[in-house]
């Protein structure tokens, strides 16, 4: 597995990114906030597996679902996913991770 990375500064950052890659009418997506990171994987080879672009930076999210307002480049802790004029994204903070794992491995080296 190869994995290539792209880092930010700031959550917003990585949510401008990951909203201007989104297909068109897709305004919800999951990202990952596991050990001290906050990211998302891109497969950039989708049918073996075998290359990922992570996006990420360093922080923590709370919150399961975070509204995103590309105009005012922030976000919101929302209940529910209501305006399609927003992008949502999903929280997940999973207990483990073994290819997130390994990108953290790779990446402090």
């Amino acid at each position: 597995m190869r994995i290539e990375y792209e880092e930010f500064d700031t959550v917003e950052d990585v949510f401008m990114y990951m909203s201007s890659l989104a297909p068109p009418m897709k305004n919800t997506m999951p990202i990952n906030s596991y050990k001290g990171y906050i990211f998302s994987f891109i497969p950039l080879s989708p049918t073996t597996g075998d290359v990922y672009l992570i996006i990420y930076t360093k922080g923590k999210l709370d919150g399961k679902i975070l509204e995103f307002d590309m105009n005012t480049q922030s976000y919101k802790k929302v209940e529910s996913i209501e305006r399609a004029d927003k992008t949502y994204f999903i929280v997940l903070t999973p207990k483990k991770n073994s290819i997130a794992d390994e990108a953290l491995k790779q990446l402090e080296n």
